[in-house]
């Protein structure tokens, strides 16, 4: 017997993972990318679910939902979470590709590592049946971790599974699934209380501001929330104001269109400001303010902060002499 497993690479999912293997079922582990996806800073979630998979000597294949996600986030047909974060929307859309890949690859039924009750949102008992039903998997979603509290599917009706060997667990204590992580000797795994930045309230605020200005945005648009400072000058445009020279290099990259790009110049250090939107030359004049405000000042001099229109080959040179107030700098940045 074959079988889908979701695996993120946390703990739950790689349980899930090993209950189902010792009961001789053939797994192929899916694993998802998103630009929201924080469970590994080095390299995302496949980097440790590749690693249960060489454990369990399984195939992984990784699918993106970047394009689902977008859509998501734009507009959840059912809402947002403590933040910006879909969680029904998401699942739904994490079944439904898995779905699909079942039944390319002719596999019988779908395994996850939900606990009910463990995330407030999304992992509900009436929730969960609504996932499966949106996504037209009424029945073929085993979860293992809480399989015996929760209504017999058909892998198990049918015996593809042994009902008595899967789990009770509920609620939002990782005891239990801590000690079996023990009993299964796994020692490193991520994500204990998840790795997606639609829960951090910081991703989250430039999020919304994005979504009230630009609410056509793109992949490139959420790239750029990830990088520096931000700040709202009107409306219409906002300026990133790199805080390191990584960060610096990554706006140069993400440049688009008829973005500007704000440096100083005769050899000074500072910072590469990115602008985005509409502005006019007053708006233009302070966010050069506001790049000589983070550059390395030279003696009290005047600070030159070349502004490069990606449309025009002929750059622009300002004159920063007055730095603009922390009061009206905070009162900017989102």
């Amino acid at each position: 017997m074959k079988a889908i497993v979701l695996l993120s690479g946390g703990l739950d999912s790689t349980l899930a993972a090993y209950i189902l293997k010792e009961q001789e079922i053939e797994l192929i582990a899916l694993n998802f990318s998103s630009p929201f996806c924080l469970c590994n800073k080095k390299g995302g979630c496949s980097h440790p679910a590749q690693s249960v998979c060489e454990k369990l000597a399984i195939k992984m294949m990784t699918l993106d939902k970047t394009k689902e996600m977008l859509q998501c986030v734009k507009k959840p047909k059912y809402g947002y979470g403590s933040n910006m974060n879909p969680c029904i929307d998401c699942r739904i859309v994490m079944l439904k590709k898995a779905k699909e890949y079942m039944q390319k690859s002719g596999a019988s039924f779908i395994i996850t590592g939900e606990v009910l009750g463990q995330r407030p949102m999304s992992q509900k008992r009436n929730t969960l049946l609504l996932i499966e039903k949106e996504a037209d998997l009424e029945g073929f979603v085993l979860r293992p971790l809480s399989a015996k509290i929760l209504e017999e599917t058909i892998p198990e009706k049918k015996g593809w599974v042994d009902r008595k060997k899967l789990l009770t667990i509920v609620g939002r204590g990782r005891r239990e699934q801590m000690k079996l992580a023990k009993e299964f000797a796994i020692n490193d795994y991520p994500c204990p209380s998840g790795g997606c930045l639609l829960t951090d309230p910081n991703f989250c605020r430039r999020l919304k501001d994005l979504l009230k200005y630009s609410p056509d945005f793109n992949l490139n648009d959420i790239q750029l929330l990830k990088l520096g400072r931000h700040l709202r000058i009107n409306k219409e445009y906002k300026l990133i104001v790199g805080r390191n020279e990584k960060e610096n290099a990554a706006l140069i990259n993400l440049r688009q269109g008829a973005d500007l790009l704000f440096s100083p110049d005769d050899g000074i250090a500072g910072p590469i400001g990115l602008g985005r939107g509409a502005l006019n030359q007053q708006d233009k004049e302070l966010s050069c303010q506001i790049i000589g405000r983070y550059c390395d000042k030279q003696n009290g001099s005047a600070i030159k902060i070349c502004v490069d229109n990606n449309g025009n080959s002929q750059k622009e040179l300002f004159e920063v002499t007055s730095i603009i107030q922390g009061e009206q700098l905070t009162h900017l940045i989102i």
